[in-house]
């Protein structure tokens, strides 16, 4: 907590309130009427609760919101930054327990979309949010690897449901772990979609703010169903800067639109390989397509990643950069997107009236 020297004046509630809802306002790019909705001001505290994650930056926003009420005035105010997620509104109805589901999607395989929803997942996490994983990928599941436990098993006590394993903390699920590596899934779409939602449905999941969904790529049968028969809260398309690449992912975009599911924005990944020796910036897949993409469609452009080889091999050791490298500027990178994603959710996306959906934590569910 931040305090400052005693004022000789009593402070008035109501400019409490008013400078504290200017400050975070200004601090968020927000109106004031939208900042005002997440304060609460009492004699001597401020609360502020958010309705996003944003765990990394609690500190600054304190004290930023500190100097603003000495600066009016008003000293001896104790400030309590908190976060509340809540539900979004959705079409269809709500999974147990998960108040937000966001679809990681690419328009084409290959540039990074499992690497970058693994790398989400965590970074909301140190953000301070509750957040599983869904690998919705049938047929080329590559999260368990990922995560570093291929070898894991959900385990059932009804032989009905699923308890979901866990990995540095993340919850997760995969057709990966019930069906041997060696295996194929030689299914037709109709097949692999139920598959999907049964999965969803028949994991004891805990209480999330977010899980995140590892899409296939393309736009076919599992997107579909994902679209049309899950409440999905919105959606997030990876792409690279190469003009192939974007063809596809406006293509997704459109697609996401059609059926009514947000796009939060774009994630454009491999934007340029930086020497580790010299520094210099290289742009091999071309240079600004996500940014002119996401301009033509109205998005955000949420982050640019590099092409690094510490992603890829900490992909591969089931080692998750974010997790095994906190304090890397790749890390920070990708809680910069985490933040934006869930911010943007938050703002864009109504929040649902009610939450009779969240039922708490499975008897068996224990945190790693």
């Amino acid at each position: 907590m931040f305090f400052t020297k005693k004022n000789d004046k009593p402070t008035k509630p109501g400019s409490v309130r008013e400078t504290t809802q200017q400050a975070l306002a200004h601090y968020y790019s927000v109106p004031e009427d939208t900042a005002g909705t997440w304060l609460h001001a009492g004699d001597n505290v401020v609360t502020v609760t958010l309705p996003f994650c944003a765990m990394s930056q609690f500190d600054a926003l304190q004290e930023y919101l500190q100097q603003a009420l000495a600066d009016a005035g008003c000293r001896e105010i104790e400030v309590v930054i908190k976060t509340a997620i809540p539900s979004a509104q959705t079409t269809h109805p709500p999974v147990n327990n998960i108040k937000n589901i966001i679809a990681i999607a690419s328009g084409k395989g290959g540039v990074g979309k499992s690497t970058t929803a693994v790398n989400l997942a965590y970074a909301l996490l140190q953000e301070g949010a509750r957040v599983g994983i869904l690998d919705a990928d049938i047929y080329g599941p590559s999260i368990p690897i990922m995560l570093g436990n291929p070898q894991a098993r959900p385990a059932s006590s009804d032989e009905k449901h699923m308890q979901p394993p866990q990995a540095w903390g993340l919850v997760a699920n995969s057709i990966g772990y019930l069906v041997p590596a060696e295996d194929a899934a030689v299914w037709r779409g109709p097949m692999a979609s139920r598959a999907l939602k049964q999965i969803l449905d028949e994991t004891l999941w805990p209480v999330l703010d977010y899980l995140i969904v590892d899409m296939p790529p393309g736009t076919g049968d599992i997107q579909l169903t994902m679209a049309q028969q899950v409440p999905l809260s919105g959606t997030v398309i990876v792409t690279t800067p190469q003009d192939l690449a974007l063809a596809d992912a406006q293509k997704g975009i459109s697609m996401f639109n059609k059926v009514n599911v947000p796009v939060l924005g774009l994630i454009e990944n491999m934007s340029y390989y930086q020497c580790s020796q010299c520094g210099n910036k290289d742009p091999i897949f071309a240079e600004h397509g996500g940014e002119a993409l996401a301009e033509r469609h109205h998005l955000p452009l949420l982050g640019q990643l590099p092409l690094n080889t510490r992603i890829r091999e900490h992909g591969d050791a089931g080692t998750p950069l974010v997790v095994t490298q906190p304090d890397s500027e790749l890390a920070a990178t990708y809680r910069d997107i985490a933040r934006a994603v869930s911010m943007h959710l938050a703002l864009s996306v109504p929040a649902a009236k009610a939450e009779g959906h969240i039922k708490g934590d499975p008897i068996s569910f224990k945190p790693v």
